[in-house]
C-alpha cells in the first residue's frame, strides 16, 4: 500500500499529463482531471457518457484563488464558503483561466474549495483547479462508496487513487447554490 505522499505524487503525474483520475473528495469519490485542460476535460465527459453542455464542479484549494477563476466574487461567496456545515458548491457568472468546457454556455462556473486533504494537497502540488464529476455513468445512480463503482468507470481511467477505498461513511454530494455577481442566491441542490 502507498503512502499519502504517493498516492499525491501518482495523482498529480497522471493529471500533469492530461488523464484523467478515479480519486475520493470531500463528498463522493469522483473523477478528475485538470481543469485547465480541455483534451482531459472532453476524455471524462466520454467516461462518464455525459453531454457536454453540462457543467462539472472545479475543485480548488482555498477561498483566496476564487479570484484567479471568477471575474467578480461577491463578498457574501466568502460568507457562505466559510459559514456551510457540508461541502458547499457555487456557480459564479464570469468564470475565466479554465478550459473553455469547464465554463458553462452562458459563462458560469461551479465552483467547491474543497475540504479534502488529498485534494487539497493534489491541488497545490499541480498549481491549478481539478475539474470533477461524480464517478458514474451519466444517468446511473451515484456511487457512493468505492465498491459501488462500476468496473466500466474503473477500466476506463487512468488513475484509480488507492487511499480510503474501504472507508465507509455517509457520504453526500455538495450543496449547490447559484450565486448572482449582486449576491442574490439560490439553492439549486441542498
Amino acid at each position: 500500500m502507498k503512502t499519502f505522499e504517493e498516492e499525491v505524487a501518482i495523482a498529480f503525474d497522471a493529471l500533469r499529463q492530461g488523464k484523467v483520475i478515479l480519486y475520493p473528495t470531500d463528498t463522493i469519490w469522483g473523477l478528475g482531471c485538470d481543469a485547465t485542460n480541455a483534451k482531459a476535460i472532453e476524455r471524462l465527459f466520454k467516461i462518464k457518457r455525459r453531454k457536454e453542455n453540462k457543467s462539472i464542479i472545479t475543485l480548488i484549494d482555498n477561498d483566496q484563488r476564487l479570484k484567479d477563476y471568477v471575474k467578480i466574487v461577491p463578498s457574501i461567496a466568502y460568507d457562505l464558503i466559510r459559514n456551510a456545515a457540508n461541502p458547499i458548491s457555487i456557480v459564479f457568472p464570469g468564470g475565466m483561466n479554465l478550459a473553455k468546457n469547464a465554463i458553462s454556455a452562458d459563462g458560469s462556473v461551479c465552483i467547491r474549495v474543497t475540504t479534502s486533504d488529498f485534494c487539497i494537497a493534489l491541488v497545490q502540488k499541480l498549481g491549478k483547479p481539478i475539474a470533477s464529476t461524480s464517478a458514474n455513468i451519466s444517468g446511473e445512480p451515484t456511487a457512493l462508496f468505492f465498491n459501488q463503482i462500476s468496473s466500466e468507470i474503473i477500466k476506463a481511467v487512468d488513475h484509480v487513487v488507492g487511499l480510503y477505498q474501504d472507508e465507509i461513511q455517509l457520504p453526500k454530494a455538495s450543496t449547490i447554490i447559484k450565486l448572482a455577481a449582486n449576491g442574490q442566491f439560490e439553492i439549486i441542490r441542498a
